[in-house]
């Protein structure tokens, strides 16, 4: 499916779009079962292979919004984490870029169901796409898909503003 946009709220791990090799490996090892390196090869290199998105002409939009928890969870260590920020702190400058950090304390939070997806298609249609813990659902019935347009803008207005949250990114990164 080609898209024009694509908009991703995350509350459970850096999408795979911003990940570092060092850190796409890291969270391939940790998560069971356990995987022979050949595996973890094989997931971290087609993890890192849709990263050409970014730079796909004509332009993809997008726009990610990232519970702070993730960037202050550690997975894989300092070094890990500090190659991490300086890699989103990079991306953020991007100008089809947008990345919002939702800060840890947020009393009025959209996301309570969970992570979601949104792309927009060259139609101008949009879709959904829902991720649990063992496959995702497709999502094109236009109500739902609406629904799920509604939550994230909602997201984007409690999530701290881009460069509020670089400024967020680059402390946590001085802090390693």
């Amino acid at each position: 499916m080609q898209a024009v946009a694509l908009w991703t709220y995350e509350c459970r791990v850096i999408p795979g779009l911003l990940q570092t090799e060092r850190y796409a490996r890291a969270v391939t090892e940790s998560v069971p079962p356990v995987k022979d390196q050949e595996r973890v090869a094989e997931q971290v290199a087609a993890r890192l292979e849709r990263q050409h998105l970014f730079e796909r002409k004509p332009p993809i939009a997008f726009s990610f919004i990232i519970e702070q928890a993730l960037v202050e969870r550690g997975t894989g260590g300092p070094d890990v984490m500090r190659e991490l920020l300086d890699h989103l702190l990079e991306r953020s400058l991007q100008f089809n870029v947008e990345l919002q950090i939702m800060p840890r304390y947020q009393p009025d939070h959209a996301g309570f169901d969970g992570p979601l997806m949104l792309l927009e298609c060259p139609d101008n249609k949009w879709v959904g796409y829902a991720e649990g813990q063992r496959g995702g659902m497709l999502v094109s019935y236009p109500k739902e898909v609406s629904i799920m347009l509604q939550r994230y803008a909602r997201l984007r207005s409690q999530a701290l503003n881009s460069e509020d949250s670089r400024g967020l990114l680059k402390r946590l990164r001085g802090a390693l």
